[in-house]
């Protein structure tokens, strides 16, 4: 299992939870601008060991969701500006560009510290 990409929840804008029950939520860099900051888990600007593929895995602390499809801008939005969205509904077919998509399955809580890491196997 090689990691591709590592990060955490930094910070929790006050309305982030806002789209969990249409099963999606917004990664962003700690400098998202502010109109945006307050739906959005902030993270830390990394860059990722790999490509990140339809296929690979993403783990939300442990818990396990196959990515199903991936928006062709998730890789450099993601590591230039921490932001995608993560969407949990089993798209196969990306329909937007900066939106990564998982399996249909509930998403976790989320919290400060909560681990993001995406692998390959």
């Amino acid at each position: 299992m090689k990691t591709i990409y590592e990060n955490k929840v930094k910070n929790i804008g006050s309305m982030a939870g806002t789209f969990l029950e249409e099963k999606m939520f917004i990664l962003f860099g700690t400098e998202a601008p502010q109109d945006l900051k307050d739906f959005c888990y902030n993270i830390d600007v990394v860059n990722a060991d790999g490509e990140i593929q339809e296929g690979q895995k993403l783990y939300i602390n442990n818990e396990e969701f196959n990515i199903t499809a991936v928006g062709n801008l998730v890789q450099r939005n993601l590591t230039t500006l921490g932001h995608i969205t993560l969407r949990f509904d089993g798209t196969t077919t990306p329909e937007l560009p900066g939106t990564l998509y998982l399996e249909n399955k509930d998403i976790p809580s989320i919290y400060l510290g909560t681990k993001l890491k995406i692998v390959s196997e």
